[in-house]
């Protein structure tokens, strides 16, 4: 497995694993790599529907040569203390920083002394060459924008908000590891729970959209978006079985809970590879040691188990090609989206029963919480599709 990009490259050139490159950790790459596939699919099938009519522009002011604001230069002033703070000590605790670039980052540890000098020099700097680009009277230029002009801005907004979601829900599974530490917890790079980036990801969206584009059909941007989504969630699900990162399933052969051994049957057609891995070096640090390893991740599962990033990525690739294919079929806005709940759900739902995760029980049923809302997607989805040919219906009459 490759926890980063030292890892990697070891395997490639032959390099020694745990140098510099391991800065760029491989989990992080292909989640920032899944939002840049989103943005561009999303972007095209924006696109397409202005082109259509379908999305009409909103007339903006566009202001050249206005002073700097206060805003602008706190903004900078916040990059040149979080420089000043940050450069200094992870170049004296790179080790650190290797094994957990974001708890390094987003501590509050430092060197408060130079952040400051670089706070006031970063914020003057933007306020000098604002007052000397300044034009007097300023001048306005009016454009059209449409949604696809501000891919930009809304892909980073469904990042971020996507990741916060990812924690909380995360954080709710593991509500007694957060007890002990909150703020290392929320501000660990590990523990990301796809359902919650997805949910608090569409809000974000849909409130961007509705603020800057009155009166645009949601339901039309959901379709727009929904072939991105699931290619974009394959991506990153790349990074989790490179890396290793414990989203894997449970082992083909052991002993249940009640002391029954049990054993898959390996289909005689499925490769070695898509049957089972022990993900040597893994980043979560599970398993055994690797005899006489002597690098920063040295673990290795002590039995196969699925691969289920692996079956994700596949069913999400197969998941967007369907979508791809119907979503110029489908003339009903909502439709296209509703398909996706429908096929994401039941995609997620059965990886579930093979994959280790967190179980509840109730009245009888054990089941994990993807897999509750997973039921909760199809059943949205159902229900939306209905809704979405009684409309069409009407519409007709």
């Amino acid at each position: 497995m490759y926890p980063d990009f030292s890892y990697l490259f070891h395997d490639l050139f032959g390099t020694q694993p745990d140098n510099i490159a391991s800065i760029v950790k491989t989990f992080g790459f292909f989640l920032a790599a899944g939002v840049g596939v989103l943005a561009y699919f999303f972007k095209i099938e924006l696109q397409r529907k202005a082109k259509e009519g379908i999305f009409q522009p909103v007339p903006i002011i566009q202001i050249e040569g206005s002073a700097p604001t206060i805003g602008d230069i706190l903004g900078n002033a916040l990059m040149g203390l979080l420089l000043g703070m940050k450069i200094p000590y992870i170049a004296q605790n790179f080790r650190e920083f290797q094994v957990d670039p974001a708890s390094a980052i987003f501590s509050m540890k430092g060197n408060i002394v130079l952040g400051l000098i670089l706070a006031v020099a970063f914020g003057y700097w933007r306020y000098w060459d604002g007052e000397r680009k300044k034009l007097t009277p300023p001048k306005r230029t009016k454009v059209n924008i449409y949604p696809h002009d501000k891919i930009t801005e809304i892909a980073m907004i469904a990042a971020f908000s996507g990741i916060l979601g990812a924690k909380v829900f995360d954080i709710l599974e593991h509500l007694d590891s957060f007890v002990k530490d909150p703020i290392g917890v929320f501000l660990s790079g590990s523990g990301l729970a796809i359902y919650g980036g997805l949910i608090f990801g569409f809000i974000a969206v849909v409130w961007y959209l509705r603020k800057n584009f009155p009166g645009i059909s949601i339901l039309h941007a959901m379709d727009a978006v929904a072939p991105s989504l699931i290619l974009g969630y394959g991506t990153g699900r790349i990074g989790c079985q490179l890396s290793g990162d414990g989203d894997w399933g449970i082992p083909v052969k052991g002993v249940t809970k009640a002391g029954v051994e049990y054993a898959y049957n390996q289909p005689s057609w499925l490769p070695d590879f898509l049957w089972s891995h022990t993900y040597p070096h893994n980043i979560a640090g599970d398993g055994i040691m690797i005899p006489d390893c002597t690098y920063n991740y040295c673990n290795v599962l002590p039995t196969g188990v699925f691969p289920t990033p692996l079956y994700e990525i596949i069913l999400s690739v197969a998941i967007f090609a369907i979508l791809w294919l119907l979503r110029k079929r489908l003339k009903t806005a909502g439709t296209l989206f509703f398909v996706f709940m429908i096929l994401d759900g039941f995609e997620r739902y059965f990886i579930e029963k093979i994959r280790v995760n967190i179980q509840y029980e109730k009245f009888g049923f054990h089941f994990t919480q993807a897999q509750f809302i997973a039921i909760g997607m199809i059943v949205l989805g159902v229900i939306g599709i209905i809704w979405r040919m009684q409309a069409a219906k009407k519409a007709v009459h």
